[in-house]
């Protein structure tokens, strides 16, 4: 039964992802959307598909610098498939939040420090979120001028509140507590004590700040490198645009891909991409042939990180 569940859910998403895709190409013209992808610069491309990399690499040493700090010692092979489970599943379970599930349940098991690792888990996506909003924040001042939507400085605004309210339930005890006896059950037992013992876990990583520093500070350079990533992707396709835009309006594009409703964000992020980007008067077809081919970036990464997932699969298991 829970097979069928997780199958279903999976071909909900792909379904939803084709809908999106259909309902987008019939707003674009799709000829004209791989003609411009045919014609782009290929040197270009190459450079933007490495800083995705160069992405991914700065996002393991971050988990990575988490896990020691708390102590969970493991041989880097093994993180690095964890960490590419994670990646693989991103495109098949809900948002990034499923990978994170994956990543966490496969070095647990390894581990057998399941809070520990959690908390990491938790703080690493935490730290990321943060990454983005103070990116969006600054891009926001820095392109005043250039935005005069409501919409998108009201989006801005929102995510910063949300991601602030995140912060004071995780790392105030004040406020977690009220909302800890809001939520109290007494059916919750384990669950119960396993969700304050990670809390326990990541409200001590307090105590390192030199590594919360540097923490933020990777995140912040991930943050700043994913839209210029998709810049470079502009510039190969002749499009001459602000860089400003690129940083206010990616973050919440990266945001609306979070919703757990398509494959790997795929219709979605086009979607949102071609409204924002409407914005500062670019056309339909050049926006949705960037998003396509950050997408496939994205998506060939993710097939890597699946044969080095299952490619260890049995190392594992010893």
């Amino acid at each position: 039964m829970a097979i069928f569940k997780k199958t279903a859910a999976i071909f909900l998403r792909i379904s939803i992802s084709i809908i999106l895709l259909i309902f987008l190409f019939k707003q674009v013209e799709g000829k004209a959307v791989f003609g411009i992808i045919k014609n782009a610069d290929k040197l270009l491309l190459s450079l933007s598909f490495f800083l995705t990399f160069f992405i991914y690499l700065l996002c393991f040493f971050r988990w990575k610098m988490l896990l020691d700090t708390v102590g969970v010692n493991s041989p880097l092979g093994r993180l690095i498939s964890a960490f590419a489970g994670g990646i693989f599943f991103n495109l098949f379970l809900p948002s990034t939040i499923g990978g994170d599930f994956v990543r966490s349940a496969d070095l647990s098991t390894q581990t057998k420090k399941t809070k520990e690792v959690v908390a990491t888990v938790i703080l690493d996506r935490l730290s990321g979120f943060i990454g983005l909003a103070a990116v969006a924040l600054l891009a926001l001042f820095w392109g005043r001028k250039l935005i005069q939507d409501k919409i998108i400085i009201q989006s801005i605004f929102a995510v910063t509140a949300v991601l602030i309210s995140i912060l004071l339930v995780l790392f105030n005890k004040a406020v977690y507590s009220k909302i800890n006896r809001l939520l109290y059950s007494p059916d919750s037992g384990k669950i119960r004590a396993a969700i304050e013992s990670i809390h326990q876990e990541m409200h001590n990583l307090r105590n390192h700040k030199r590594v919360v520093l540097r923490n933020l500070f990777l995140s912040f350079i991930v943050q700043a490198i994913s839209p210029l990533s998709v810049y470079i992707i502009s510039l190969s396709l002749g499009l001459k645009l602000n860089i400003a835009y690129f940083f206010i309006f990616l973050p919440i594009v990266g945001v609306v891909t979070l919703l757990p409703v398509s494959l790997g964000g795929l219709g979605l992020r086009d979607a949102a991409t071609i409204y924002f980007f409407a914005k500062a008067g670019i056309g339909k077809d050049l926006s949705f042939a960037m998003s396509l081919l950050s997408f496939f970036f994205i998506a060939v990464y993710a097939v890597i990180a699946g044969i080095i997932y299952v490619s260890t699969l049995h190392f594992r298991r010893v």
